[in-house]
């Protein structure tokens, strides 16, 4: 059996979207963002993506990956962490 040509895949991938609705044009590279975005906003390591991805370069992993708005509102801010402050301590004047 043969493996499939990366034509066939774009249009493997096309047919799925258009079977989903999906308007927006995707390619196989979308589903390699998808797949890395996922694993980030699931808490995979981005070292990890880094590998699955075949990466030399971090950056080039940072550079794929989209951080979805959820995971960045659940960042805990390092001095959050201290509890200097209760948060009713806080006035809404600052």
């Amino acid at each position: 059996m043969k493996p499939i040509s990366t034509r066939q895949l774009h249009r493997i991938v096309v047919e799925a979207a258009q079977a989903a609705d999906i308007a927006k044009r995707v390619g196989p590279h979308t589903l390699r963002h998808s797949f890395a975005t996922h694993l980030l906003e699931d808490g995979t390591d981005i070292r990890v993506i880094q590998v699955l991805l075949g990466h030399a370069k971090l950056n080039s992993t940072a550079f794929y990956t989209k951080v979805a708005t959820r995971t960045v509102r659940t960042v805990t801010s390092p001095l959050d962490k201290l509890g200097l402050f209760k948060p009713e301590e806080i006035s809404p004047d600052g």
